[in-house]
């Protein structure tokens, strides 16, 4: 059951503001944030069930600024890869129960933030060389399943995207596509396992102007803010969150 109270409307507002801005701005690889706050504080099904319909508000806002602006090839190879993923995700979530979930989506969130520092401090480099076609297929796969599971499917296709040599702008276009796509398709399943209700549509319609809001300032933070900046805080969030959801899970 999701009690709309003031408490959850205090955590759930500011984290979904942070997913519009990541999305807009910072190629959405930090915007699964959002359900993981959500989840540390209401069963994990429900905290997907609000931020999909939030995600792809942000979506439709996000794709015209970067219309046309993306790699069509690159963006189908990881749609068209992501279906499987997402139907492997709708197939286990049927048949696991909350606390699977919690540690899942905790446990992404720790990979997220120990694979970006790695990165950061030299440990492991990403492609450079273009990967090939069928890397980009096993790419949109596990984007698709990870999407699914817990809206982090940006990390699988940030590998994939940063190896074709594209710009900042044709990169952060390219990811809008994807997940515009990914997350119509995800609705579909979302609806038929029971993850969207009367709370949960209350929920975004209070929600709404906080994903817009931070879908507009996403795309004026991308020529703005430094990436180092935004990134050090969803490090911080990830990690306290993450850690919470895999406690919980484990005990």
């Amino acid at each position: 059951m999701l009690e709309l109270d003031w408490a959850f409307f205090a955590i759930a507002g500011p984290a979904i503001l942070f997913a519009g801005i990541s999305k807009g701005g910072f190629g959405s690889g930090a915007a699964f944030v959002s359900a993981a706050i959500l989840a540390v504080v209401v069963e994990p099904g429900l905290a997907l069930g609000v931020t999909l319909p939030m995600l792809m508000l942000i979506d439709l806002a996000t794709l015209r600024p970067y219309w046309r602006r993306w790699s069509w090839p690159d963006a189908r190879v990881l749609i068209l890869g992501g279906i499987p993923g997402v139907a492997l995700g709708a197939a286990l979530y049927s048949v696991a129960d909350a606390d699977l979930f919690r540690l899942l989506i905790g446990a992404i969130a720790l990979a997220f933030v120990a694979w970006t520092l790695a990165q950061r401090r030299g440990w492991v480099r990403a492609a450079r060389d273009g990967l090939p076609d069928w890397a980009g297929w096993l790419a949109g796969g596990v984007t698709g399943f990870t999407s699914f599971i817990s809206h982090a499917g940006g990390p699988p296709a940030a590998v994939y995207l940063l190896s074709r040599g594209l710009d900042k702008t044709r990169f952060q276009a390219t990811t809008v596509l994807t997940f515009w796509a990914l997350n119509i398709l995800k609705f579909v399943p979302y609806a038929a396992l029971g993850m969207f209700t009367w709370e949960t549509a209350k929920a975004n319609a209070v929600l709404a102007p906080f994903a817009l809001a931070g879908a507009w300032l996403g795309v004026k933070a991308h020529r703005l803010v430094p990436e180092r900046a935004f990134f050090a805080i969803t490090y911080v969030l990830l990690g306290v969150t993450g850690t919470k959801l895999v406690w919980d899970a484990l005990t």
